[in-house]
């Protein structure tokens, strides 16, 4: 969804842009830990253009003059990506992004700054497909309804492939529990009736840890490609807590309350540097809060 949120902002600058889908084909998703869909077509309003296969190429495949500029400019100590066509994202935000042309681009996009701006056009183009069945739709609608009228708080707990090491040593150790325990009572101090909906794949550690239904409940019943329905009812919650994952990100994006209020990680990543002032200007409006619950 953040890439898609980039295209938009750069075909909102003029820019001839197109996305390339080639990486959620089954060849390269085999070999994922947490395998993905093409799923951004769910939603009613999202228009795009793909690019070929020969423009992918016509980017991809370097010339021989590039190889020796690119191994020239590395043996002068000079750091470029092995393809010049090619611009990769290496931290959380770049300015320059916006001013590229004539480039391959590639990375996560998940910084607020990115399409902060542009937030409210992608509300209304990410707008919610209908549900599969009549029965997911009554239940579904049904917690809406309950969360618009309650102090309601959903709460985003990424657990799964998370947990991989390759993955844990990266991102491990940063939605802890000591986090989501300090985020919950945030919301709890300034109303104690506090409803929480807690989102996961991990069902079976939620019920352990959130065992009293006065207090939480466990949605789990939105699943495949009815997954994107939790998106949806994140979008309804009077509060969102994130782990550091763009699926809760963008159901708090998606929230149109105004009277929302987003608690998320400080860090994205463990080998991601991060400084408070940077982090407030490409979060504004959220609430920043570490691994050890203090808010930043």
């Amino acid at each position: 969804m953040q890439q898609y949120a980039v295209y938009c902002k750069l075909k909102n600058m003029g820019k001839d842009v197109k996305l390339d889908l080639s990486w959620f084909d089954a060849s390269t998703q085999k070999n994922m830990l947490a395998p993905r869909e093409f799923e951004l077509g769910l939603f009613k309003n999202v228009t795009f253009e793909e690019c070929t296969q020969a423009e992918r190429d016509a980017f991809l495949k370097r010339t021989v003059l590039q190889k020796a500029v690119g191994t020239g400019l590395r043996k002068l100590g000079i750091w470029q990506h092995e393809n010049p066509n090619i611009f990769v994202e290496t931290k959380m935000y770049h300015d320059e992004l916006f001013s590229l042309d004539d480039k391959y681009i590639t990375g996560y996009f998940a910084c607020q700054k990115y399409y902060g701006d542009i937030m409210d056009e992608l509300i209304d183009k990410y707008e919610f497909p209908a549900h599969s069945d009549e029965m997911l739709h009554t239940r579904n609608m049904a917690l809406v309804d309950k969360m618009e009228n309650e102090n309601s708080v959903s709460v985003h707990i990424r657990r799964g492939d998370y947990l991989d090491p390759p993955n844990f040593t990266i991102l491990g150790n940063i939605a802890t529990e000591e986090y989501y325990d300090s985020a919950m009572n945030y919301f709890r101090v300034k109303e104690p009736n506090t409803h929480f909906y807690i989102f996961t794949s991990d069902h079976e550690y939620a019920r352990e840890k959130f065992s009293d239904p006065s207090v939480y409940t466990i949605v789990d019943w939105n699943t495949g490609k009815n997954s994107v329905q939790d998106l949806m009812l994140m979008s309804h919650c009077k509060g969102n807590i994130c782990a550091n994952s763009t699926f809760s990100f963008w159901g708090a994006r998606l929230n149109k309350r105004a009277d929302k209020t987003v608690i998320r990680t400080y860090k994205m990543r463990n080998n991601q540097p991060v400084q408070p002032d940077i982090m407030h200007d490409y979060w504004k409006g959220w609430i920043l809060m570490d691994e050890k619950g203090s808010i930043i």
